[in-house]
């Protein structure tokens, strides 16, 4: 299908408005007064390194919003999540999300998170709107987007999950094409799916180390009903193991660093026949102006990833032009080989990197 001239002047204007933006010099950005710092970021996965409290936290705020009273489009989902409880979770089917996260070996997917907190030095201040940051995801080759749907570690709430999806939609019919939308939240109830289906997303996540086996059986059937999928985040072998024997067919590796500690968590997962899991790294932020990140997500294609999960790393910002999420996006997916190439424009180290950065946008 060839593009209409609204596809490309449409998005294309989002894409501009946004990229300016990104673009600026960091000095004309408020500084995060934190020292830099080489460690990694929890980044995306801060909902999945949290502890007991966060989720005590999580708890009172669903039950908050119970005692405030849905809306009557969630209550409805809700009652069909009860008359469909009994349903098997474990399938042998892929789902939508699945395939477009699982391409052919030696590639990869990119998930791209959109949250409006960002820790560390390094990043943006401030981060652009959903709706000028959503084309750009798109026409840079996001194979789907993530909105950090948590107010305490994200900044964001459901209405920007709303945003996001709304403009994806408004890309159907045109190349390309709407990107599924994921809600990045901590589900601790069955209410929070049915708010997440009610806001027209994709699929959600859950906390295998937070709710544990039966839950996450429980709420992948619940999400089942809903026609959602859900992405398990694990954080060792044995969650990533008991993710799927729960019924789990997307798992992702997060709060550990380093691709060779990722690849350890999915090496020897047995996955039962006739069945297929796509498995996810979650990139974790380096707390500095360096690409380390891009290198890392080549690593782990090289390693048998299907996807990784960026966040934080997206909104690094600095002088150079070609440094910003879409680019980022873009170098993650290049069939690049970390003894050839190099991402480390921004480190210093790495000559001709900045170069090659700007070739991947062209």
């Amino acid at each position: 299908m060839r593009p209409t001239t609204r596809s490309l002047s449409r998005p294309y204007m989002a894409v501009a408005i946004a990229l300016t933006t990104l673009s600026t010099p960091i000095h004309c950005f408020a500084p995060i007064a934190r020292p830099a710092s080489p460690t990694a970021q929890a980044s995306s996965t801060s909902l999945n390194a949290i502890g007991v409290f966060v989720r005590k936290a999580k708890e009172a705020d669903v039950r908050k919003y119970c005692e405030e009273g849905p809306s009557e489009s969630v209550l409805a989902l809700y009652k069909q999540i009860k008359d469909a409880s009994n349903d098997d979770a474990t399938t042998n089917e892929v789902g939508e999300l699945q395939t477009l996260l699982t391409k052919r070996k030696g590639t990869i997917t990119v998930i791209a998170e959109y949250k409006r907190k960002l820790d560390g030095s390094g990043f943006l201040a401030e981060i652009p709107a959903p709706e000028l940051l959503s084309p750009v995801f798109r026409e840079f080759g996001a194979a789907a987007v993530a909105v950090l749907a948590d107010d305490r570690t994200g900044g964001c709430s459901y209405d920007d999950v709303v945003v996001m999806v709304e403009e994806q939609q408004e890309a159907m019919g045109e190349v390309p094409g709407p990107l599924p939308v994921i809600s990045s939240e901590m589900i601790v109830d069955e209410i929070q799916i049915a708010q997440a289906a009610d806001a027209g997303v994709k699929a959600v996540t859950v906390t295998y180390g937070v709710v544990g086996a039966e839950k996450v059986t429980q709420f992948i059937k619940d999400a089942k009903a809903l026609g959602l999928e859900v992405i398990v985040n694990v954080g060792s072998a044995e969650e990533a193991q008991g993710a799927v024997d729960a019924g789990a067919s997307i798992i992702s590796v997060c709060g550990v660093d380093g691709a060779d500690n990722k690849y350890e968590v999915i090496e020897s997962l047995s996955v039962p026949e006739g069945r297929s899991v796509c498995t996810i790294a979650n990139i974790l932020a380096k707390d500095n102006k360096a690409l380390e990140e891009v290198e890392e997500a080549w690593v782990c294609r090289d390693k048998g990833f299907n996807c990784v999960w960026v966040s934080d790393a997206l909104y690094k910002s600095g002088n150079d032009p070609v440094e910003h999420p879409g680019a980022i996006i873009n170098s993650m997916k290049a069939k690049s080989s970390v003894k050839y190439a190099s991402p480390k424009a921004r480190s210093g180290k790495g000559e001709g990197a900045r170069e090659y950065l700007g070739d991947i946008m062209m």
